[in-house]
């Protein structure tokens, strides 16, 4: 009989055996959907970036000021999904679906009544901040706009997020990744209707990306509910009101990791305050840089979500030897997948920044970082899928310590005074330096097997 992923899964959960190669065969099957929707995502990305980037280096410049911050507030809603998605991934693996879907329900209340005050706070301070963080009389105006119009689009962002990370505890990668692709196409079609067709530029950017998610949010809430094997809500009727005991189970997993994203996306933010003083050239740089790169580091991102849902359905069955070798497994493959990426991104910079600018400038700069970064695309796979093999397991106190340490002491700290004398190149070398470094620390957790001291709390 074939050896499909949900009958290795049910393997899983019911205490089956799983030979080394069936394991890996499981990992890719969940790995390889999840990839796709990120390579997609890099895509759109880059379609994005090029649209906005032929508007002229202050276009990007004015998104690139508070993509950062933008990101601080994506992590939120991220944290506030892990809390009640771990939780579904563990009452899976322990075949306990009805309990599965009855966190489900009190996670979509949850995050709904969240993602509104993050949106309204996000309102209230979008057009100051730009001028917070630095940003040039030519930028501030369309950066504030552009963040007004993405933060108030953070509620059907968290609902895409909560519902993807549910499908994805249940083992289900292939329909959050196709739900995904779609959003990443829609997003092109409306950012080339409002920027170009309407002549709305960086303001049409946003509202093309906003009303995808609109979509892709309301497609993946109705398949969770209607039609998920696992998790659809018609099985049976149910509270959606919080219960305490939910709440606490999800706060003790989304709190740290809340906790981590302010200070590792506050570094973000400290990082374009650093950079922002080098000019629109160097702002822009920065900003298509990181869009190239991410060529490399989302198939580690769509990894590292297998990853969370193998490890976490392991531990629901308490086998923990096997969700062992699971985070193993996924934490290799992406490793090689994005050191191969990260030799082609060396020998490809310049073309790949060609892409996203038509100045010359910026792509000789954006470029020179790009080939910088490469010698760091190890150390970033080790910490990424790491990180999520110790969410799937609850562990997420002493990982979010580590990659704030590493943030602020590693690279936030050296570059305050190496990026004034070496401009972004001396910043990306600090960021080099210290992905490596946190893809070594997690690497070294993985191999002491503490990620794991509080599975008889699951």
């Amino acid at each position: 009989m074939a050896q499909t992923k949900d009958i290795l899964l049910q393997r899983i959960r019911n205490g089956g055996s799983l030979s080394t190669g069936a394991q890996v065969r499981l990992c890719l099957m969940l790995s390889y959907p999840a990839i796709l929707a990120q390579l997609s995502s890099v895509l759109m990305q880059y379609i994005d970036a090029s649209m906005v980037g032929h508007l002229g280096p202050e276009a990007g410049a004015s998104i690139g000021l508070v993509s950062t911050c933008l990101w601080l507030l994506g992590g939120f809603c991220f944290a506030l999904s892990s809390g009640f998605s771990v939780q579904v991934s563990h009452l899976i693996g322990a075949n306990d679906f009805k309990s599965a879907r009855s966190v489900l329900r009190q996670g979509l209340t949850v995050a709904v009544g969240f993602s509104s005050v993050l949106a309204l706070v996000g309102a209230a301070l979008s057009h100051q901040l730009p001028y917070w963080l630095g940003g040039g009389p030519d930028i501030v105006e369309d950066a504030g706009n552009y963040f007004l119009i993405m933060a108030l689009f953070l509620p059907a962002m968290q609902i895409d997020w909560m519902c993807a990370a549910m499908l994805q505890a249940s083992g289900n990668m292939k329909v959050p990744s196709l739900l995904s692709i779609g959003m990443c196409v829609l997003d092109v079609v409306f950012n080339y209707i409002f920027i170009y067709i309407l002549d709305m530029g960086v303001v049409g950017a946003a509202l093309g990306s906003g009303l995808a998610e609109v979509i892709t949010g309301i497609a993946m809430l109705s398949f969770l509910s209607l039609k998920s094997p696992e998790l659809k809500l018609t099985h049976e009727a149910g509270s959606f009101r919080p219960t305490e005991k939910t709440v606490k189970k999800a706060w003790a997993i989304s709190g740290p990791m809340a906790f981590q994203n302010l200070l590792l996306r506050g570094g973000y933010i400290a990082a374009t305050v650093i950079v922002a003083p080098l000019g629109t050239i160097a702002i822009a740089a920065n900003t298509f840089a990181i869009t190239a790169e991410s060529l490399c580091y989302m198939p580690g991102a769509g990894i590292a979500d297998a990853s969370t849902a193998l490890v976490g359905q392991s531990l629901g069955a308490r086998r923990k030897e096997l969700a062992t070798r699971f985070a193993w497994i996924t934490t290799l493959l992406a490793m090689a997948i994005m050191g191969f990426l990260a030799i082609l991104m060396y020998i490809f910079a310049p073309q790949m920044m060609g892409l996203l600018s038509p100045d010359k400038d910026v792509i000789a700069l954006g470029a020179r970082v790009l080939r910088i970064e490469a010698f760091a695309e190890l150390g970033y796979a080790a910490a990424m899928v790491v990180y999520g093999a110790c969410v799937g397991a609850g562990d997420t106190k002493w990982p979010s310590v580590m990659n704030f340490g590493s943030m602020w002491i590693v690279r936030i700290l050296p570059a305050i005074f190496v990026t004034p004398k070496f401009g972004l190149v001396g910043f990306w070398v600090c960021m080099a330096v210290e992905l490596t470094f946190r893809g070594s620390i997690f690497l070294v957790r993985l191999a002491r097997g503490t990620w794991l001291k509080n599975v008889e709390d699951i």
